[in-house]
């Protein structure tokens, strides 16, 4: 099949795709579908930016139903920042047919995630710890769930959090649809999936190896005391419109991210002793290039899907083989050519040998920048470092950009539903309950959000409008 309208889902999920500007789907998502949908435990062989998200996220917003309350599928990821992008992606396959999502992962607050997770909530992404957390302390409801998802089974594994995943998948019900994805299949994922799964179907994408064809590597013999000098020159012999430069600790990314700035580069930094906030706060502007350069440690690498890096630069070389992967395959993504360049000292022959050995190919050598290539570049380099950042549209902001979300007064304790302002607003002369987007109700407010640009009648009416008898204050809610 290819095209999304050949798969049997509904009309608002194929709205969304459109808007979403899904056209063709990829080999993954053209055989997981139609196997997903007919409910089939799968074992998916797939590698990094291959699509996968929509391969379940799509037969997940398909399947689930609107009016159930509580969670039907759970899925497991290696990292908060994946499941915060999961919970997007869902909120955004399923937005007309109102999927609520919710993400939850450490590092953030429980009692939020547990008032979040007492509402209407169809999908929920998270980190194995925290939701092995909200299972054993009884906030995440397990009776309704009929999906699971472990999502980069062999990060996972590579993570140390393949007991938990087994722990929690004790608990869930025993009539349940699995879904297993990983880049590869090491023989405790396999014996997870024995274990744990029924009859599972292998769909296995076949890679030219575990680096995707799209990715040209090359790597730069180097003093530890040139790095600098080394990565200015070919910052401007590549002359990059997006680009992520890895190194091995915070220490270095707080260091050559000043550097980098002192010297006039769009750039910002990224590691594991940032607040969460901050840190997703740096990844969607990065993702929107409000900036051109991302330093980063490993905690980029995994699960972070930006289409448009055309390089990635490896200033410190990764000691662990399988993180040569998970970096380089930043670029190079969903069909765009990308390049990947590795700086390596004398000192660390062996991990290149290693990672050459694990990836089933030499790495090309390549000189340094000679000075004459660097100063004839060095004015095309300026021009756009001086430019204006080409500020890109994420696809979900033209999906969402109709929406209008409105605040009311009175959730929960005034034994308000979903399907009491439903109910109201799809009596509004011009507005049908297709207009209606994800609804939250909460203890003493709810949330409600207006689809197709009909945000401001909708307000307009309801501020005379009485819900369930009650007259209520609404208006457009804060950001």
């Amino acid at each position: 099949m290819n095209e999304f309208n050949e798969y049997a889902i509904s009309p608002e999920i194929r709205r969304a795709l459109n808007g979403l500007q899904y056209t063709e789907p990829t080999e993954v998502q053209r055989r997981v579908i139609p196997a997903a949908l007919q409910k089939k435990d799968l074992v998916v062989k797939s590698q990094t930016g291959s699509g996968k998200t929509a391969a379940f996220g799509i037969p997940i917003c398909e399947l689930a139903e609107w009016e159930e309350n509580k969670p039907q599928a759970l899925i497991l990821t290696p990292t908060r920042e994946l499941a915060a992008q999961i919970k997007e992606d869902i909120t955004n396959i399923g937005r007309f047919k109102r999927i609520k999502a919710t993400a939850v992962f450490g590092k953030a607050s429980f009692d939020k995630q547990k008032t979040e997770l007492k509402q209407k909530s169809h999908v929920v992404a998270g980190t194995p710890g925290r939701v092995l957390d909200h299972i054993e302390k009884g906030t995440l409801p397990l009776e309704r769930l009929a999906y699971v998802v472990i999502d980069e089974a062999d990060e996972m594994l590579n993570m140390g959090f393949i007991e938990q995943v087994e722990a929690i998948i004790q608990h869930l019900p025993k009539n349940r649809v699995t879904m297993l994805f990983s880049a590869t299949l090491p023989d405790d994922v396999e014996k997870l999936s024995r274990t744990y799964m029924k009859d599972p179907e292998l769909i296995e994408v076949k890679a030219e190896g575990l680096t995707t064809k799209d990715i040209e590597h090359f790597v730069t013999r180097t003093e530890e005391e040139d790095k600098t000098s080394l990565l200015r020159d070919v910052l401007i012999t590549e002359n990059p419109d997006s680009c992520i430069i890895f190194c091995r600790t915070k220490e270095r990314v707080i260091q050559l991210t000043d550097e980098l700035d002192r010297l006039g580069y769009p750039c910002d930094k990224i590691h594991g002793g940032m607040v969460q906030e901050d840190r997703f706060d740096v990844m969607n502007e990065f993702k929107r290039g409000e900036f051109r350069y991302l330093i980063a440690t490993d905690v980029a690498a995994r699960g972070i899907d930006i289409e448009n890096i055309s390089l990635v630069i490896n200033y410190d070389i990764p000691l662990e083989k399988e993180s040569y992967v998970h970096r380089t395959g930043r670029t190079g993504r969903a069909g765009h050519r990308g390049r990947a360049i590795t700086f390596v000292t004398p000192f660390e022959a062996r991990f290149l040998n290693d990672i050459e050995t694990y990836i089933g190919f030499r790495i090309q050598k390549r000189e340094a920048p000679s000075e004459k290539e660097t100063a004839e570049r060095k004015a095309a380099f300026a021009e756009k470092l001086n430019a204006r950042p080409d500020v890109k549209t994420d696809k979900s902001e033209q999906l969402n950009k109709d929406i209008m979300k409105l605040y009311f007064n009175g959730g929960k304790k005034k034994k308000l539903r979903a399907v009491d302002f439903v109910g109201t607003i799809a009596k509004i002369d011009g507005v049908s309950a297709d207009d209606i987007g994800i609804i939250t109700i909460l203890d003493n407010a709810s949330y409600v959000e207006i689809l197709n640009g009909k945000g401001p009648h909708v307000l307009d009416i309801m501020k005379n409008t009485t819900v369930k008898g009650k007259k209520l204050k609404v208006h457009k809610a804060k950001k």
